[in-house]
């Protein structure tokens, strides 16, 4: 099978090819990115000569490009969007023209093109939030983002449903939990604490840090992705989380652990307008029907996430230093 991939040198994306190019022999992956600040090219440096591997630069906003990237494709896996909520905030129209209409031309090149499997890769946030005591979100809670970002990702999920309910698109949905792990942007909470920790520098934490979310490496979250283009029925949407909530403070405190430093690194910041409190997946469903489920435990891979970027200050430094401004978490 080819696979188009798109976002793959962001994150998720440059892991999830990492992933099927070594458990899957007989795929061949086609990676559209734009390298916006959060793609990185020298994510998949280690397979810049693999003969089954293919990259192209470009926007899926140009339908030039996307057509281009889905000639001879069998599958689709769209990982391609603005994702931070911070820079939603002060920036928003971006999250729309990328995850709204760039989403939209991907589904209807992808229907012209008759596609026969599309998996749209989403975020528990477009659900809203939870009380500390609220139960999980499941599959049937009802859409309630809060954020530029999360209304843009909801916008799209929307999109994927109507096509696949007005066209029989063969569309499916995946919305995970907070992902960790190696080749994580350093503006997020897990590689900011970490690398500004290896910098000597304080560690800023949102209002009292009591925010919870449920964390899921990387890994877990790419196998699960693999699952459902194999297994998912066309048109349903799986949750896909860690099983593990943590609150912000915790998971600093953790992290200072680990490193070997106190809390007075601790910083104490503003907090983020409009702030949700608390995310947590029920995963119940992809679990039961399709098999899945995390293998990774929080404590193994939060170790293993603070030996990877220690291993590799070459990699993050530069980003850093691209985007010093930041004082975020």
């Amino acid at each position: 099978m080819r696979l188009l991939v798109t976002g793959g040198c962001g994150f998720i994306g440059s892991n999830f090819i990492l992933h099927v190019l070594e458990k899957e022999k007989d795929i061949q992956i086609v990676n559209l990115d734009s390298l916006t600040y959060a793609g990185n090219a020298e994510n998949l440096s280690s397979i810049s000569g693999n003969q089954r591997y293919t990259f192209i630069q470009g926007t899926i906003n140009d339908p030039e490009t996307v057509e281009n990237a889905m000639t001879g494709i069998g599958a689709v896996v769209h990982f391609a969007a603005e994702s931070h909520v911070d820079k939603s905030i002060t920036g928003p129209l971006i999250f729309t023209q990328t995850n709204v209409l760039g989403t939209h031309l991907l589904l209807e090149t992808a229907r012209k093109k008759k596609i026969p499997r599309f998996v749209h890769v989403s975020t528990d946030e477009v659900y809203g939030s939870l009380e500390r005591n609220g139960g999980l979100f499941t599959e049937q809670t009802p859409l309630a983002p809060n954020s530029p970002y999360s209304a843009s990702k909801a916008a799209s999920d929307m999109l994927v449903r109507s096509y696949f309910h007005t066209f029989k698109f063969p569309g499916t949905i995946t919305r995970c939990s907070n992902n960790y792990g190696p080749l994580q942007f350093p503006e997020k909470l897990i590689p900011l604490l970490i690398t500004n920790l290896m910098e000597n520098k304080r560690i800023p934490i949102y209002g009292k840090g009591e925010n919870i979310r449920d964390w899921l490496h990387v890994r877990d979250h790419c196998s699960a992705i693999f699952t459902v283009l194999q297994k998912g029925r066309e048109g349903e949407v799986y949750n896909i989380g860690g099983l593990n909530e943590w609150t912000n403070i915790d998971i600093a405190r953790e992290i200072l652990r680990l490193m070997g430093k106190d809390e007075s690194y601790i910083e104490y910041v503003v907090d983020r307008p409009g702030h949700d409190f608390r995310y947590a997946i029920d995963a119940s469903k992809i679990m039961g029907r399709l098999g899945w489920k995390p293998a990774y435990t929080f404590e193994n891979g939060l170790a293993e996430t603070v030996a990877w970027y220690r291993e590799n200050e070459a990699w993050w430094r530069p980003l850093k230093e691209r985007n010093s401004s930041w004082k975020r978490l």
